[in-house]
């Protein structure tokens, strides 16, 4: 049924808040109850019960696969994660002197140069990119953190899953049993969450036909903004800043004076407490229990005040809050973090890319013109004043 207001040209919908511009059965958020949903299971089950090999599948083929699918997949992600040396060259030059995400960036968009099929829009090709895309994407993130520190890159291990290889690759060591679970539940809640920025941007870049190169490309570029990627990062640096939970209600304080932003607070859907956030919080208080610092109780403080003293607007923890602390517990680089967001959300990026483009229509918008109307009458340049 059509909207009348909707396709009126003077209704100004900014950033896009409330159009509906495409039809999915990935996932599903409800803000207001604070829940989140791939493929029909919410999840908190799939953090709980499934592993990141099978949300990927889930998000790409919208269901759970049976063992011979799982089985297959995973040997697939396996056999195609290795990086060229060419990728590897490209790493290490521009390693030390840009942002990862950069870095991230350019990788990414090289790997097209390597793949025969690159400007091919069949469905076919971009399915295979996407999967390649999937299986380098941990190895190339953890190349650039290795890469970084001055250390010697780590090539996949065929005997790790996706989450603890990461881990191996970029640290130079295997995980315990905990904190593998805890490396996959964090990928697996960061997989896919409705139209957000970078899976936006992506779609807008297959709807043009484009290759699945091209559209990762537009996500992780996107998501290098510090208003959609970054966030947990600059949540890890407060809570740092503060220092111990005596000194939080001092600093929020003067936050709220100066109207800066608390970062890991709020967000643009969820009303409630972000469900994401809810189980990465469990984790975090374990690591606050093995840490020799005041880092989760600062953390605590600062929740209790956000929601008790500041909270008559909805503020709750989201997502970001306690990934950075996560993320840094596991001792990866701070500067890290996005990119890590980029390992998760690379299925989410891929499969929704897949489902517009499998029934596409370019993404045209309008702008409201609020300029002169004219016509205005042309002067010389030597007669303009």
């Amino acid at each position: 049924m059509s909207d009348v207001k909707n396709n009126n040209e003077s209704d100004l919908r900014k950033g896009l808040e409330g159009v509906i511009a495409a039809e999915t059965k990935i996932g599903y958020v409800n803000g207001t109850e604070g829940k989140l949903f791939y493929g029909g299971y919410e999840i908190q089950t799939l953090a709980e019960q499934s592993n990141y090999e099978e949300v990927s599948y889930l998000l790409l083929h919208g269901k759970l696969p049976d063992r011979n699918e799982y089985e297959k997949y995973c040997k697939a992600l396996k056999e195609k994660a290795t990086i060229s040396k060419n990728v590897e060259k490209i790493i290490e030059e521009m390693a030390g002197k840009v942002h990862p995400m950069s870095i991230l960036r350019t990788a990414v968009s090289y790997l097209s140069v390597e793949d025969k099929r690159e400007s091919e829009s069949a469905l076919d090709a971009q399915k295979e990119m996407g999967e390649s895309l999937i299986a380098k994407m941990p190895t190339i993130v953890a190349a650039i953190q290795r890469a970084d520190q001055g250390k010697d890159i780590i090539k996949p291990d065929p005997d790790l899953n996706y989450a603890t290889n990461f881990y191996h690759m970029a640290l130079g060591k295997n995980p315990d049993p905990i904190e593998s679970k805890i490396m996959d539940t964090a990928l697996i809640v960061h997989a896919d969450h409705g139209m957000n920025a970078s899976t936006f941007s992506a779609m807008v870049t297959i709807s043009t036909m484009a290759d699945m190169y091209s559209a990762i490309t537009s996500a992780i570029s996107t998501l290098k903004g510090p208003l959609h990627g970054g966030a947990n990062e600059r949540a890890l640096k407060m809570l740092q800043s503060m220092g111990s939970p005596e000194n939080v209600e001092k600093k929020l304080s003067e936050m709220h004076e100066n109207g800066e932003r608390v970062m890991g607070f709020g967000h643009r859907v969820y009303k409630v407490y972000d469900p994401r956030a809810k189980i990465l919080k469990k984790f975090a208080e374990y690591f606050g229990d093995r840490r020799k610092d005041k880092l989760f109780a600062t953390a605590m403080k600062t929740e209790e005040l956000m929601i008790n003293k500041y909270g008559e607007r909805g503020i709750f923890p989201n997502v970001d809050f306690y990934s950075g602390i996560i993320y840094d517990s596991l001792g990866f680089s701070t500067d890290l973090f996005t990119p890590i967001f980029a390992v998760a959300r690379i299925s989410g990026w891929v499969a929704r890319s897949l489902e517009y483009a499998s029934n596409n229509r370019l993404f045209r918008p309008k702008a409201n013109y609020i300029g002169d109307r004219g016509p205005l009458k042309y002067v010389a340049i030597q007669d303009r004043e």
